[in-house]
């Protein structure tokens, strides 16, 4: 399995023979710029963690584009349904068995709505398990309880949570957070995009490492095999 940033909160991820984005949001983001053509990524899946504009904006493009399935709450699937994409509805605490492997759909804490004022239902998070691997992305979400129920059904092998503050969990509570889901190996994104979630990468790295922890802070388009 590999997985490959390609800013803020957006993840293409191979494996399988599938490829499955999240939460695509590129062509709005001047980090990106000149990095990554939305033309290039040709997913077979787009999993959307939530509603807000930084995690969709470029959804509805790349899903018509490559007649990809948007796989994400019940809300959000039939928002894309209605916009003539394929979707697949999910709901917190559900489990479904697709091509690539088994998603379950986790709680998350935050909120959730489009750019157009739509309901986007609540917030989630997904734990992928494909190729005996166990990868959880969290989504946008503070540090919550609901995380230790994670390693009660899945031995994680990676970790994928938000670590710019203000809107999300920042370092530290990212750090209790892999206490909490049982896994010592991080990848950190959502973060520097913006102002106010800009992050001082050694010093969040170094935290990590004296714990024994790994936190790994991607290059946009830089790559990470699991």
């Amino acid at each position: 399995m590999q997985i490959t940033f390609l800013g803020h909160a957006s993840l293409l991820i191979t494996t399988a023979g599938k490829r499955i984005l999240v939460d695509p949001f590129i062509s709005g983001n001047e980090k990106t710029s000149g990095k990554i053509d939305i033309k290039d990524l040709k997913p077979d899946y787009i999993l959307v963690t939530h509603a807000h504009q930084d995690h969709t904006l470029d959804v509805e493009e790349i899903g018509k584009m490559n007649n990809a399935t948007v796989v994400s709450n019940y809300e959000i699937a039939t928002y894309y349904e209605s916009k003539g994409l394929t979707a697949h509805p999910m709901n917190h605490g559900g489990s479904w068995d697709f091509d690539f492997g088994t998603l379950k759909y986790v709680n998350a804490i935050h909120t959730s709505s489009f750019p157009d004022g739509s309901y986007g239902g609540q917030p989630g998070g997904f734990v992928l398990s494909s190729e005996d691997k166990h990868i959880y992305i969290a989504g946008d979400t503070a540090l919550t309880m609901d995380m230790k129920l994670i390693p009660m059904s899945f031995k994680l092998d990676l970790a994928v949570l938000p670590v710019g503050d203000n809107f999300t969990m920042g370092v530290e509570d990212a750090i209790k957070a892999s206490d909490f889901v049982e896994c010592p190996k991080i990848l950190g994104y959502h973060y520097d995009t913006f102002g106010y979630i800009v992050i001082d990468h050694k010093e969040s790295i170094q935290k990590f490492s004296k714990l024994g922890k790994a936190l790994i802070l991607l290059g946009i388009g830089e790559s990470l095999g699991v």
